[in-house]
């Protein structure tokens, strides 16, 4: 079976993250997929940042909801770039994209985009939430959604009842927190199960022999070490 790549916020080991910059870097180092972060903006428009606030990622501070896209785009989030708008990062690269949202408000907006712009089969909807990943999945059917998931000790099947309660996919885990019950228990279920993020060799081997069907990566060399690594 394939294991996917998938570049975390771009490649932000080595780029600044969730920038336009990023993203490029990782669909040219061949990442099958880009997962990235979306929230609104006091004026409803859907940005690539992480946090709740943009002081740690910024030259700026403040939380993204309080700020408009037009004080947004006058951040440097790093090396000269701006905080992207999704819809800047759906038109700069092609790669299939994991969109996390972190509330219903973020995965209303998305929804409506994906189906104004029919990208049901190249983004995916992720999310801490259940809520929010059902809430996507009744906006648009079909959609795919993975839930981002820490297991605690010896409840891999209570995680694996959260995804499928949810209409989740995939469940992504840290790496570090990952058991073979857990992902056995997905697997059996139907679930993808990838890992979060897988740095170093060491963390890739793991999540080989784990059996995951892929993994995040902060960084570009993990994509081509992972073709090579049983």
């Amino acid at each position: 079976m394939t294991f996917l790549t998938i570049g975390h916020r771009g490649v932000m080991g080595v780029e600044p993250e969730n920038t336009l910059r990023s993203y490029l870097r990782a669909e040219r180092s061949g990442m099958d997929a880009i997962a990235l972060d979306l929230r609104l903006s006091k004026d409803g428009v859907l940005v690539a940042v992480h946090d709740p606030e943009v002081d740690r990622t910024t030259d700026g501070s403040g939380a993204v909801a309080d700020l408009t896209l037009a004080e947004l785009r006058e951040l440097d989030a790093g090396q000269g770039e701006h905080v992207p708008v999704f819809e800047e990062v759906l038109d700069a690269v092609r790669s299939p994209l994991q969109a996390a949202v972190a509330d219903r408000a973020a995965a209303t907006v998305l929804a409506e985009l994906i189906l104004r712009r029919d990208l049901t089969a190249r983004v995916e909807v992720a999310s801490a939430h259940e809520a929010v990943l059902a809430e996507a999945a009744r906006l648009v059917p079909g959609v795919r959604t993975v839930l981002y998931a820490s297991p605690l000790a010896g409840d891999a099947e209570g995680v694996v009842d959260r995804a499928l309660a949810a209409g989740a996919g995939t469940l992504a885990v840290d790496v570090r927190l990952l058991t073979l019950e857990t992902v056995e228990a997905a697997h059996a279920a139907g679930l993808r199960v990838t890992g979060r993020a897988v740095d170093t060799l060491d963390q890739l081997r793991l999540a080989r022999a784990l059996g995951l069907d892929g993994a995040t990566t902060d960084y570009p060399e993990v994509r081509s070490t992972g073709r090579f690594t049983a």
